[in-house]
């Protein structure tokens, strides 16, 4: 009995021990599973806003500039005489030709003086005509000897003021002829009636402005640039632009003019763009921005912002293979308008980079990109740079 109560002792003494090493192992197990899946949920989660794509794209360079288009042809038509708009042909937004008839004013005083010039001239053509017959008679009776040369002087004298009464005659009828020709207005060239301020009934003086025709084949664009950056400007020089009221559109103008002196104030020098229209999309009056593009080419190009170049070698965030890292990088061209920057080494193309406050993240940190609401919900998160 003695024994038996010794085995049991020492059985249960074993069992209790084994227990325990079991109860050990078995919390040690759960606790690196615990830190196993607490490693896996510490990523940290970005959002897509924070995250660029280096991708190939062109990238251009060149001082910026802004200003509002205006159409290259323009005329602004005005009353040359005066008196009463009797009729107009064509209204605002109109096409039109060149010599199309665009209003008549009221001719009848004009009409009169017109007459009367054109009766003048045919009596003084008239007076001339009988003072050169009567100094041809008289040259022959010279020569023949019936009358002396004291007798000739008059008939060269009444010859010479004919003349000259035609000549006054007609430079009058010529600026009659003019007035009348100008009651009749109409468009020098061919394009758009851009503004008619007169109506019919309305009583004009000369200068009063009647009508605007604009060509909206070719725009232009008036714009400064600074005359440190002058050496980047030559006639012939592509310009890239945006303008208002066509967003995420480009437009491409040449400039074709650079003027001579710069601005004694602002020490900027003014540039002129021509822009063609052939699908008369531009109009005049909208602002547009852009940039001489001094330089282009095609290359991986980033967010300005994703690179940092605060230190003395140019650094970005990259995400690979789910964790942050930090990579150096050589910049080329940065575009100031669009905010790019072009790499020349350390980055390919497809590679995820962080931007923003995510720029922060320590290297080694794992990271997960959060796609936007409108992908499907398998999707949604998934782990960024798996490359």
């Amino acid at each position: 009995m003695t024994i038996s109560s010794r085995t049991w002792k020492i059985g249960g003494g074993i069992l209790a021990v084994l227990l325990i090493l079991f109860a050990m192992f078995s919390r040690s197990k759960g606790d690196n599973a615990s830190a196993a899946e607490m490693t896996k949920t510490d990523a940290i989660t970005v959002g897509p806003e924070n995250i660029a794509v280096v991708n190939n794209s062109i990238i251009m360079s060149g001082p910026s500039i802004s200003g509002t288009l205006e159409p290259e042809r323009e005329a602004v038509l005005r009353a040359q005489v005066s008196g009463s708009v009797l009729q107009t042909y064509a209204d605002q937004g109109q096409a039109v030709n060149a010599g199309t008839v665009l209003a008549r004013i009221d001719a009848t005083g004009i009409q009169d003086a017109y007459t009367s010039a054109r009766a003048q001239v045919v009596a003084a053509r008239n007076t001339a005509d009988i003072a050169t017959k009567d100094l041809a008679r008289n040259e022959k009776l010279l020569a023949a000897g019936a009358i002396a040369e004291r007798d000739i002087e008059q008939s060269r004298r009444s010859s010479i003021a004919a003349q000259a009464a035609l000549e006054d005659a007609n430079s009058r009828l010529a600026s009659a002829e003019r007035q009348y020709r100008s009651t009749t207005v109409t468009s020098p060239l061919g394009g758009i009636v851009s503004d008619r301020p007169v109506s019919a009934g309305d009583v004009v003086q000369p200068g009063t402005a009647l009508y605007t025709v604009v060509d909206p084949s070719s725009m232009r664009l008036e714009a400064s640039v600074p005359a440190e950056q002058l050496s980047l400007i030559r006639v012939g020089v592509p310009v890239v632009f945006t303008v208002s009221g066509y967003p995420g559109r480009q437009f491409v103008g040449h400039i074709t003019r650079v003027n001579p002196t710069a601005d004694p104030t602002t020490r900027q020098v003014r540039i002129y763009v021509s822009i063609p229209n052939a699908g008369r999309t531009l109009v005049g009056g909208l602002f547009a921005s852009g940039r001489v593009s001094t330089a282009t080419k095609n290359g991986l190009v980033v967010p300005a912002a994703a690179v940092d170049v605060r230190g003395t070698q140019p650094v970005v965030t990259r995400v690979k293979g789910g964790k942050a890292e930090h990579v150096n990088v050589t910049i080329g061209l940065t575009d100031k308008s669009t905010e790019t920057t072009e790499i020349l080494a350390g980055l390919m193309a497809g590679d995820t980079l962080l931007l923003g406050a995510a720029q922060g993240i320590t290297p080694g940190t794992p990271v997960k990109v959060t796609a936007p609401a409108n992908t499907p919900a398998t999707s949604r998160t998934t782990a960024a740079g798996g490359q």
